[in-house]
């Protein structure tokens, strides 16, 4: 631990497991007091106790639930956007449901999250706001990925809108846009297409990681190195950046 995180306060969504599980224990061990939430209260029960942790139930689809949370947590410093899903499926498999859905939890959860936290860092002079976006999007496009694209790309528009209009005002706003990353939603949907499929797990656990040209998926440390970066003073002079932790997966 160097403490490169003193003295800050992080709010981290979807910190149960995964990228907002091994960023909001990153950001803990460097020092900050990280407020972890998540929809499932559940997976956030190890963290309970812990040192450097506040462990809350959030619903990121509930716009008064994030606005109680920014007033109960007037003097955070970093907020790190982690929620979202995976649609399967090409725009014809797409319903309106799933659409909805996706931009909701996608994008949606971080306009109100960035729109109740803002203020605050504002009013500090301070702050740095990091989203989980995706190398699948605009910044590559991924076969059956197509909400899920859109709402990637439409992340990465939102956070430069952000970082520009807020850059004479000591807030900074990055994108992380992770490559396939080893996480328990991705065995979940790596069993769902096996089964929808009719192909082997092994099949397409291969299929996945024969994708990334260095021969193996990601690891939710690795996403939360870079938050790590990005959530410091390190970072000071970095705003309105697609920051890619894909493995040469974009090349």
């Amino acid at each position: 631990m160097s403490n490169r995180l003193q003295g800050k306060t992080a709010f981290v969504t979807a910190a149960g497991q995964g990228i907002g599980r091994a960023t909001a224990e990153a950001f803990a061990r460097e020092g900050a007091m990280v407020v972890a939430t998540d929809v499932d209260a559940e997976l956030l029960a190890p963290l309970k106790g812990q040192p450097g942790f506040v462990v809350e139930r959030l619903d990121a689809l509930d716009a008064g639930a994030i606005a109680e949370a920014a007033r109960r947590h007037p003097g955070v410093d970093i907020l790190f956007n982690a929620a979202g899903h995976v649609h399967h499926g090409h725009v014809l498999d797409c319903t309106e449901e799933q659409w909805q859905f996706a931009f909701d939890l996608n994008v949606r959860s971080m306009y109100r999250t960035i729109k109740a936290f803002l203020p605050g860092m504002l009013a500090k002079g301070n702050g740095s706001i990091v989203n989980v976006a995706s190398g699948a999007g605009s910044i590559k496009a991924a076969g059956n990925r197509f909400v899920y694209g859109a709402t990637k790309a439409a992340v990465i528009g939102l956070t430069k809108s952000v970082a520009l209009d807020f850059v004479t005002r000591g807030v900074r706003c990055n994108a992380i846009c992770p490559g396939t990353i080893e996480s328990p939603s991705l065995r979940e949907r790596m069993t769902a297409l096996s089964k929808s499929s009719g192909q082997s797990y092994e099949q397409v656990e291969a299929m996945f990681i024969g994708r990334q040209p260095m021969g193996r998926l990601g690891t939710p440390d690795e996403i939360a190195a870079m938050a790590v970066y990005l959530a410091s003073d390190e970072s000071r002079f970095t705003t309105g950046t697609t920051m890619l932790v894909d493995g040469g997966w974009s090349l």
